[in-house]
C-alpha cells in the first residue's frame, strides 16, 4: 500500500512538473524604428477630438503612446478632461488623415472615434 501511494506521489508531482513549463509564444516583437531628423520647417500640429475614451490612464495615455510611437510624431498629448489629442507632426511623414487611422486602430479599431481633425 506505501508503494502505491509513493508511486501515485511520483505521478502526480512529475505531471504537474510537465504542465507547468513555460510554453513557448509566437509573440510578434516590435521592429525597432528609425528615427530620421526632423526638420523645424517641415513641423506640424493638428488638434484632434476623441469621442470614446472612458478613462484617463487605460484610454488617454494608450492613444498617446500610440500616437508618439508613430513615425514622424515629435510630441503628442491627449487631455482626457477636453478629449482632444493634441500632436506634433512631420508633415512629409504623416498627416491628419494617417494619424486618424492610428487612433481609430488603437484599441481594436472599435473603441474611439476621432471628430473634426483640425
Amino acid at each position: 500500500m506505501k508503494n502505491i501511494k509513493k508511486f501515485v506521489f511520483v505521478a502526480l508531482i512529475t505531471i504537474f512538473a510537465v504542465s507547468c513549463k513555460d510554453e513557448a509564444t509566437n509573440e510578434v516583437k516590435d521592429v525597432p524604428t528609425v528615427k530620421t531628423e526632423i526638420l523645424a520647417e517641415n513641423l506640424e500640429t493638428a488638434n484632434m477630438s476623441i469621442e470614446g475614451m472612458t478613462c484617463e490612464v487605460g484610454c488617454a495615455k494608450l492613444i498617446e503612446g500610440k500616437l508618439i510611437g508613430a513615425n514622424g510624431v515629435t510630441e503628442a498629448k491627449v487631455d482626457f478632461e477636453t478629449k482632444i489629442a493634441t500632436v506634433t507632426f512631420d508633415k512629409t511623414q504623416q498627416n491628419i488623415a494617417s494619424l486618424t487611422k492610428v487612433v481609430e486602430k488603437t484599441g481594436g479599431g472599435e473603441l474611439y472615434k476621432v471628430v473634426d481633425p483640425k
